[in-house]
């Protein structure tokens, strides 16, 4: 299947086509062999060496990340904060990082925790603040520009485009989290970015049943070997069987996306004038503050929302009310899942830290899923009833 012909639409749920040979499977097959036989003259007549490396399962999932990112090529990883480290761990000692304040916790702290003790220089900007970061793009130099947006749970959108011109001026590049847009919503490559990173456990998988990541890239370079070299060398490859599902994922990943984003629109336009939720965050509505850049760049609002309901112990009582969604961490699956960032995944900031970037006591995070709509609207009204 030619990928120039189809939309991503297509290509995804043909998995970019059926390419096994002989059998012409309508379901690609699972290569679970670890090492590959060699010619008698040293040679991989089937061009394989070793699983660490790569693995004929990895060809179709990476293929359809690549041509759904329109990239030049992708990799798949143990996880997202494998492939995100794959990146910084290709750099150099002294080069720089700008990271925005608000982001994904736990590659805020390894990058805080570990990637300074090897000599790389982080430095935090202001969520969606083309000035802060302008101003310590300037002062900084950085190599690496790191975006997430919509920023996890907060949800600040920031402007790829922008940020891509800023990064160029001084000699930088961009890298995109984005995984709470996935590529039917963003295309980071298409703004200026250089690489895209997506926690493929979330919304390219879709069924909270393996942990993977990805990265895309705009240019098959030097940075790009580097990283694929980061990644044989260190061990943080995907097993086959989690390759397969992810890719099995990503076939439907079109319809998940449109069902949830549909969803999420409806119960945050009909919450968010709710008197017991003072804030609703959502870049869908025209309350949020980048809610016009959202949809510039973004061609849909997205499944992810928060609210705040004031306080600890009102949140509390929410939760215990709560039928459908469950009380998780993760997000982008089929089912809705609900969290309290405060005491679970930002738990191990100090409470200073959380206050900054706008993570309150009351704050609930909310991933929502395919379910009957009017079912997770009636569930939420009678959670509330109890705040």
């Amino acid at each position: 299947m030619s990928k120039e012909k189809y939309r991503p639409e297509t290509l995804a749920a043909q998995g970019m086509g059926r390419i096994a040979q002989p059998y012409l499977e309508i379901a690609p097959a699972i290569h679970v062999s670890t090492t590959y036989e060699r010619a008698a003259d040293g040679t991989y007549p089937g061009k394989r060496i070793y699983s660490r490396a790569d693995n004929p399962t990895y060809d179709a999932a990476e293929a359809l990340v690549a041509s759904l990112e329109n990239a030049a090529g992708a990799m798949l990883f143990s996880s997202g904060q494998s492939a995100a480290a794959a990146l910084f761990q290709s750099l150099a000692p002294g080069d720089g990082i700008l990271a925005p304040r608000n982001m994904y916790w736990a590659l805020r702290k390894w990058l805080l925790d570990f990637a300074v003790h090897w000599g790389l220089r982080v430095e935090l900007y202001e969520n969606a603040s083309l000035d802060d970061l302008a101003a310590k793009a300037a002062t900084h130099r950085p190599r690496v520009i790191w975006i997430e947006t919509p920023a996890n749970p907060t949800w600040e959108v920031t402007d790829i485009a922008a940020a891509s011109a800023i990064a160029r001026k001084h000699g930088a590049i961009v890298a995109v989290d984005s995984t709470s847009a996935t590529p039917f919503l963003t295309r980071p490559i298409e703004l200026g970015a250089a690489i895209v990173m997506h926690s493929a456990t979330k919304y390219l998988n879709g069924h909270s049943d393996v942990i993977a990541g990805a990265l895309a890239t705009a240019a098959d370079d030097a940075l790009w070997q580097r990283i694929r070299y980061v990644r044989g060398s260190g061990g943080g490859v995907l097993g086959p069987f989690e390759a397969w599902l992810v890719l099995r994922g990503m076939r439907t990943l079109h319809l998940r996306v449109a069902a949830c984003s549909s969803n999420a629109l409806a119960i945050a336009e009909r919450f968010h004038r709710h008197p017991k939720l003072p804030h609703v965050l959502y870049p869908g509505l025209p309350s949020h503050p980048q809610h016009d850049t959202a949809r510039k760049q973004q061609r849909g609002p997205g499944a992810m929302l928060s609210f705040d309901l004031g306080s600890l112990e009102a949140a509390r009582r929410f939760l215990n009310q709560v039928k459908i969604c469950a009380l998780a961490e993760s997000l982008g699956g089929v089912e809705s899942l609900i969290s309290l960032p405060a005491l679970m995944t930002h738990a191990s900031m100090p409470k200073e830290v959380q206050e900054r970037i706008g993570i309150s006591d009351g704050l609930v995070r909310l991933s929502v899923g395919i379910e009957d709509l009017e079912d997770i609207i009636a569930d939420l009204d009678q959670a509330l009833l109890y705040v």
